[in-house]
């Protein structure tokens, strides 16, 4: 049974559990295919990319080949439930290492956390908006009065580029349309092929997953609207781990792309890359935050 198969059944099995829990009850899923006792546990937090089975199985791999190529340190996947899960343990300096959108990026600075890496295919990190195709949705304005549904209020390409892309058409997205905050971008996305919503904002990575695993649901929407691009998602390490281990993590994460194995789990993410970086690359995510702030709502916690 392979390794990835192996951790699909183990996030499934730990959600089945959590459903006839307490709803009280903090999430929490985590990933390490090696038993080994070694010095150092790092836990590598990414933001709800997918749900935790579906990111748990993709990212999977990629913890197990850093743990291939560290004698002494241990690195752990952990999945949250939700965005403002995520936040909270990101915030709380939970996370030695994270993978978070381009919003958290430029909080966490505020936390400790410095960016060392990013996701490559700046080019496709935008929101985009659905429809249903058999609904009567043609311009932004016929969105007025009606309810857009999105994954949560901190989603950079899915719910903040939407909201400023609507209001730059004329929407006011505070007073003009009911926003819904449905948790994730697969109920943002099913919320509009059920009808429950008039629109649904995501962004390409979850659309193209959805579009793959539910051809035939997805035949019936289409991809009404796409905001311009920005900065992909950031590789942070604590501001405590030794620059070292933080170094080598990043020539891993970009060596990815050099060979069959490492671009195999590029594909499965989707992405062609991992790039380096540093803080001073998300400067232009400070920028757009500030005009939506003006726009629509502050943001800054």
């Amino acid at each position: 049974m392979s390794r990835c198969i192996k951790a699909f059944m183990l996030a499934a099995l730990v959600l089945l559990v959590q459903s006839c829990d307490d709803d009280k009850q903090d999430y929490k899923v985590k990933y390490s295919k090696s038993s080994e006792v070694k010095k150092v546990h790092y836990v590598f937090g990414i933001h709800p990319l997918h749900n935790p089975a579906r990111l748990l199985e993709r990212y999977g791999p990629i913890i197990d080949y850093l743990n291939e190529n560290f004698d002494d340190i241990q690195f752990t996947l952990e999945a949250s439930r939700n965005y403002d899960e995520f936040d909270r343990k990101l915030y709380s300096r939970s996370f030695e290492f994270a993978l978070p959108n381009p919003y958290q990026t430029v909080n966490a600075l505020r936390h400790g956390y410095h960016v060392f890496g990013k996701m490559g295919d700046d080019w496709d990190f935008m929101g985009i908006i659905l429809t249903r195709r058999d609904s009567n949705i043609r311009s932004v304005m016929d969105l007025k009065g009606k309810k857009i549904s999105y994954p949560a209020k901190t989603a950079l390409a899915a719910t903040m580029m939407p909201q400023y892309f609507l209001y730059m058409h004329g929407l006011d997205v505070t007073r003009d349309v009911e926003n819904l905050y449905v948790g994730s971008q697969e109920s943002s996305i099913m919320n509009v092929y059920l009808g429950n919503v008039a629109a649904a904002a995501t962004w390409p990575i979850p659309w193209n997953a959805f579009v793959k695993d539910q051809p035939e649901k997805a035949a019936a929407l289409e991809v009404k609207w796409q905001t311009e691009s920005l900065v992909n998602n950031s590789l942070m390490a604590r501001d405590d781990i030794p620059p070292d281990v933080v170094a080598k993590v990043g020539r891993l994460f970009v060596a990815l792309k050099d060979t069959d194995r490492g671009r195999a789990m590029l594909r499965e993410l989707p992405i062609s890359t991992f790039e380096l970086a540093n803080d001073a690359t998300y400067d232009v995510i400070i920028g757009f935050l500030t005009d939506y702030s003006k726009s629509i709502s502050p943001v800054w916690p």
